[in-house]
């Protein structure tokens, strides 16, 4: 069963959550993230990227981005730019976005649920980026973004969290990008009750946040190894926002790839045929699971295989893998797509319109359009304990960093 906690947070002042808060370290490069800095002294990019305030080259592994990082939090919490709370809370943070709402609870969860599978995998890890997450909460003693969690939802606890949100949050503010972020304090008679009704849940799912909660692990092990450490020891517990599994949004993953392997378009889109029926399609889109649209010479074409999908493979029956067995790796040779360059992913929010640009722009000679991975899916592979193809879910909205920060 899933064990929760309240946490002592740091959160920011109501009036600067809009300044402080921003998108998670992994959706953006650093030039992105000194662009979005720029000129905001509190954004807590300068705690997730602490790199943009050192010397332009400076590697992102660096022992002083390790450092700034907690300069910078420290500084934070000594300017008043985020106020720590000593009392232990739960929180829900509603997120609004194109007409709908998800609401999560944010509580502590545990290492000890984590590694032993409790809160279920979905994806592989990269170790390189696991050491890198490490050693930034290892440094700053500090959980300083929370985790992406799901679970199947539960009526009771939705009535609570309804119950909480009838009140005045105490942040609220739309952010840049058209989302609106909004976060309640759970009432301590409330709390009890969630903590409660997790325990009778049986697991929790990792949608996004596979490396933070990975490093969390490892953080916790490396402090273990060096000295015991109590049960209720913060490094034990790691932030996540967990969201009943019926209010999310699983937006496409799409694929580009940089070459046709000396092929010209007419000659690949012949040896696609001999796999997929194709056909011209009116829109980028596709309508429904099964198929893929493919970008080629300037067209839009329609895919869909001709052998039978095995429905009764999880993974194989997703249409990334369908894609990736019966024609990356066939007919452009792209074996392992975590490591070969020849390809690239565009995560669904920045649209089709984003495909045909790079196509157009010629460092990409084809683009792929997938029809989003579900929610069940992603559940049913991890509770089988598989890992699904890398890229194969993108989340949207994304949670904001900088609005409760777990120091240990």
């Amino acid at each position: 069963m899933a064990k929760i906690r309240p946490f002592p947070a740091s959160r920011p002042a109501p009036a600067r959550a809009r300044e402080v808060a921003s998108v998670p370290y992994d959706v953006i490069d650093t030039k992105e993230a000194r662009a979005l800095a720029e000129g905001n002294p509190g954004s807590f990019l300068h705690v997730c990227r602490p790199e943009i305030d050192l010397p332009e080259g400076t590697s992102l592994y660096a022992d002083e981005v390790y450092a700034k990082g907690r300069e910078n939090l420290d500084r934070f919490e000594s300017d008043g730019t985020l106020v720590p709370d000593p009392t232990p809370r739960l929180l829900v943070y509603r997120q609004t976005w194109r007409g709908q709402k998800q609401d999560g609870l944010v509580a502590a969860c545990s290492v000890e649920d984590y590694d032993a599978d409790v809160i279920k995998k979905h994806e592989k890890t990269r170790k390189d980026k696991e050491d890198d997450r490490t050693k930034h909460l290892v440094v700053q003693a500090a959980h300083a973004e929370p985790v992406f969690l799901t679970y199947r939802a539960s009526d009771a606890v939705d009535a609570r969290v309804a119950k909480v949100t009838s009140a005045p949050p105490e942040i609220d503010f739309e952010a840049v990008d058209g989302v609106r972020h909004s976060l309640w304090l759970v009432p301590e008679e409330d709390a009890a009750f969630f903590v409660d009704a997790f325990d009778a849940i049986p697991v929790l799912y990792v949608a996004d946040g596979h490396h933070r909660s990975k490093s969390a692990s490892r953080a916790c092990a490396a402090l273990v190894e060096k000295e015991p450490i109590p049960a209720d020891h913060p490094v034990r517990w790691f932030p996540a926002t967990i969201f009943p599994d019926r209010e999310l949004r699983i937006l496409p993953y799409n694929r580009l790839v940089k070459d046709l392997l000396g092929r010209t378009p007419e000659a690949f889109l012949a040896e696609v045929k001999k796999a997929f029926h194709a056909s011209p399609a009116d829109s980028a889109e596709p309508e429904r699971k099964g198929e893929v649209r493919m970008y080629l010479d300037g067209r839009w074409y329609t895919l869909t295989p001709k052998e039978p999908v095995p429905a009764d493979d999880p993974i194989r029956s997703l249409d990334v893998s369908i894609l990736q067995d019966r024609l990356l790796a066939p007919l452009l040779g792209i074996a392992d797509p975590r490591t070969d360059k020849r390809i690239d992913f565009v995560g669904g929010i920045r649209g089709t319109g984003e495909l045909e640009k790079r196509v157009a722009s010629g460092e990409y000679a084809a683009a792929f359009s997938m029809f989003p991975t579900t929610i069940a899916e992603l559940m049913a592979i991890a509770d089988a304990g598989e890992t699904m193809p890398p890229k194969s879910t993108w989340f949207e909205p994304k949670l904001r960093s900088g609005l409760f920060v777990h120091r240990f």
